[in-house]
């Protein structure tokens, strides 16, 4: 297993400082960002292996790829809860938030708990990390029951009136994950998706317009 400063220095030798500027440009503070792509992260994650002991030092460098990293390389098994309350208070940016949520949280024990708890929180990248979370079980958790995914409807309601840009688009993203998991859930979200419209606000006509379309496209080409 390669030690902390090795994958650091090979990191740093794949940066781009083309794709600096471009991290950059969607907002990202690049101050502790060395410049590299997810696809090259990846690689150097296959090359890593997994290990929990080095995504907590990968994380604790505080580097923005290296925190990328680190949720590809920690183990879901092992990662503790106190350890995950931690890192989301820690979050930055919405491409650390949505890794760490599709990569590694997603497959603890802790996910539906911990969706419950942060969706209450009024910080935004937090709240986005319970529906980010819910958006990547709809994709990765193929055996869940459908009750499950029936039960994380009404917290998706409750908070659809945040207009924070974060927020919305990661509950209506989970909206429309649940709903294209199966034909049954696809008419619970489309249920949902018409009551979300009928609150009135600006972020609930966005977050319900956009998942009806799909919805109900996506319904319409499979029953015909």
């Amino acid at each position: 297993m390669p030690v902390l400063e090795n994958i650091l220095a090979d990191m740093r030798a794949q940066a781009s400082p083309a794709t600096l500027e471009g991290k950059a440009r969607f907002g990202i503070d690049t101050t502790r960002s060395l410049g590299l792509t997810v696809p090259e992260i990846r690689q150097i994650a296959r090359q890593t292996g997994k290990s929990q002991t080095l995504a907590y030092d990968l994380w604790n460098s505080g580097i923005h790829e290296a925190r990328i990293l680190a949720s590809l390389v920690g183990e879901p098994a092992l990662i503790a809860r106190e350890t995950m309350n931690q890192w989301v208070s820690e979050f930055d940016s919405r491409d650390i938030c949505d890794a760490c949520c599709g990569n590694l949280f997603d497959r603890t024990p802790y996910a539906w708990p911990l969706i419950r708890e942060w969706a209450a929180s009024n910080d935004e990248y937090t709240r986005r990390a319970a529906f980010s979370m819910i958006a990547a079980l709809a994709v990765h958790d193929k055996c869940a029951p459908g009750a499950v995914f029936l039960k994380a409807l009404p917290p998706i309601e409750k908070y659809a009136f945040d207009d924070r840009n974060f927020v919305r688009k990661a509950v209506n993203w989970a909206l429309r994950s649940i709903g294209k998991r199966n034909s049954a859930l696809g008419i619970a979200a489309i249920a949902c998706a018409e009551r979300i419209h009928d609150q009135g606000t600006k972020p609930a006509r966005w977050i319900a317009t956009g998942a009806l379309r799909e919805l109900r496209s996506k319904y319409r080409e499979n029953s015909g």
